[in-house]
């Protein structure tokens, strides 16, 4: 017979993730309707107030707060009917420009829960869930959630503690960024670096759409381009890049050898790999936390499935230890040194 006191404990931290599971939806209207922004720095708001300010009907508004408030992300003063957004929080659910941003992981559940079905299939067949099937919010999802962290440290953090590349860069370089989505990564890289050229490959060709639009707001389109690629990479014309870059991206692919081995051919001679991968453990038990059960979470609905889909050689997960390091050198790439390590990333320096 099972401990009851055990059963309780247990009992109590799902009905706890339920709740939030739950809350999660409230959180991403939120976030899609501006109701953080809105209250961002407005100090005290009533109801009436704050509907006001986004357009959301009033009744809305009410019951939106009530959920808020049980959850601690709203405070409450009851004598005048009154609520706010603590700056502190403010920083976390309503300015993606602040790096403590996470607005963009709700547009994602948003794609991971209307793919379930699908999702399902996957499980019981053994195959697998293509990008296309989550649907738009996805990619959307996906831009926002990694855009603030690196705008935070990308130009500042990982490229100086890459062996050579920002003398490179501030000289002129070229280079290609595999995996680019809405080109966050890419455009923050042209802004900082307005003698080097940077080519941009991508899948998803809405995304290189959107990419494109970016360069072009940014101002920087006379030296960044985007193209569609294949999943794993095209053979990357020119070659001679100083550096080919792959952010969160290399593990999602069927086959990142392929991926490797275009980036190892497309090197010029002293050219570097930049791998920017989760800091996660390939140990289950190594990721008992909550930024390690996130990334844990996300590989079995995203990474691995959109892996199989590509019907390659590998399907990782995001949490693949030294398996990439391997791959890596299988491809030429014989040199693997652990550049920067933050609590949710690990940043690789990959050369000849």
């Amino acid at each position: 017979m099972p401990d009851e006191k055990r059963v309780m404990e247990f009992l109590e931290r799902v009905v706890a993730d339920q709740a939030a599971a739950f809350a999660g939806v409230s959180t991403s209207l939120g976030i899609r309707l501006g109701m953080y922004r809105a209250m961002s720095g407005a100090g005290t708001l009533t109801c009436a107030e704050l509907a006001t300010r986004t357009g959301v009907a009033e009744r809305y508004v009410r019951e939106w707060l009530a959920a808020q408030v049980a959850g601690g992300y709203v405070l409450y003063d009851p004598e005048p009917g009154t609520y706010v957004l603590p700056d502190e929080h403010a920083a976390v659910l309503a300015d993606s420009s602040q790096p403590t941003y996470v607005g963009g992981g709700f547009t994602m559940l948003r794609a991971l829960y209307g793919a379930e079905e699908a999702l399902a299939r996957a499980y019981l067949t053994g195959g697998g869930v293509g990008w296309q099937e989550y649907g738009p919010e996805l990619a959307e999802g996906v831009a926002a959630f990694f855009r603030p962290g690196y705008e935070a440290v990308l130009v500042s953090e990982w490229l100086p503690a890459m062996e050579g590349v920002e003398a490179k860069l501030r000289q002129g370089a070229s280079v290609a960024d595999v995996g680019c989505g809405f080109g966050h990564s890419t455009v923050l890289m042209a802004r900082a670096f307005p003698r080097s050229r940077f080519h941009g490959f991508d899948f998803h060709e809405t995304s290189v759409e959107a990419a494109r639009r970016l360069a072009a707001e940014a101002g920087v389109d006379d030296r960044v381009t985007f193209e569609v690629s294949a999943a794993d990479g095209i053979p990357l014309p020119g070659g001679g890049y100083d550096l080919v870059t792959f952010f969160d991206c290399l593990h999602d692919l069927g086959d990142p050898g392929a991926a490797l081995r275009r980036a190892e051919k497309s090197l010029s001679t002293d050219g570097s790999c930049l791998v920017v991968e989760p800091n996660a453990s390939a140990e289950p038990d190594g990721n008992i936390h909550p930024a390690g059960r996130s990334f844990a979470s996300t590989s079995a609905v995203l990474c691995l499935p959109t892996a199989l889909a590509q019907n390659g050689p590998h399907a990782l997960g995001n949490h693949s230890g030294q398996a990439l390091e391997r791959i890596a050198a299988e491809a030429g790439l014989r040199r693997w040194r652990l550049a920067v390590e933050t609590p949710t990333n690990r940043v690789y320096d990959v050369r000849r």
